[in-house]
């Protein structure tokens, strides 16, 4: 097993940086050739820590908080922030607790093409978004806007963190087995 750095020195001096990147990407994205992260994360901390792995968690999570905080921003008044508001909250809505669901359900990238995660992701909040629904109905919050934006963001961010600890007890499993992981 050898760096990809040397890889890419050693068909750079024949044909280029741009083209030895280039080869070894076809290499890659063809099953020729496998990467292996030499140093996986261990601790969730770890794995929090690097955006090569976490980078969908804190991605999700933002857009959780930046709908939240531009709801509030907007509530009652309006303004130039409607239209991010209608952007996000659709996103948020019809997207993010499905997304969460999947990454939570399929922790290795391999399983599904993006198409799939798409379609899931989608088909999922819109499953997942009435039974929060029908059990805020249930409670004396009842289903108001910010009741509902609480739900929605507690749910999302909470499978979320479950995804991400799959995805660690993953990357470990395939660690201990000498296996690669896929970071997806």
């Amino acid at each position: 097993m050898r760096p990809l750095w040397e890889l890419v020195e050693e068909r750079a001096k024949r044909s280029g940086l741009l083209n030895a990147c280039l080869e070894l990407y076809r290499s890659w994205a063809s099953g020729e050739l496998e990467l292996e992260d030499p140093s996986p994360p261990t601790t969730l901390a770890q794995y929090l820590a690097r955006p090569d792995y976490s980078l969908w968690l804190w991605t999700t999570a933002s857009l959780a908080l930046a709908t939240v905080a531009v709801v509030a921003a907007t509530e009652g008044r309006g303004g130039p922030l409607m239209p991010l508001r209608y952007v996000l909250g659709t996103v948020f809505v019809l997207f993010l607790p499905g997304y969460s669901l999947v990454e939570a359900l399929y922790p290795r990238g391999d399983e599904l093409s993006p198409l799939e995660r798409l379609a899931l992701s989608i088909g999922l909040s819109l499953a997942l978004v009435p039974l929060v629904g029908l059990l805020l109905n249930y409670t004396p919050f009842g289903i108001r806007l910010y009741p509902v934006l609480a739900s929605l963001s507690a749910l999302t961010l909470c499978l979320a963190f479950i995804g991400a600890r799959r995805k660690l007890a993953y990357a470990r499993l395939a660690l201990r087995g000498g296996g690669s992981a896929s970071k997806g």
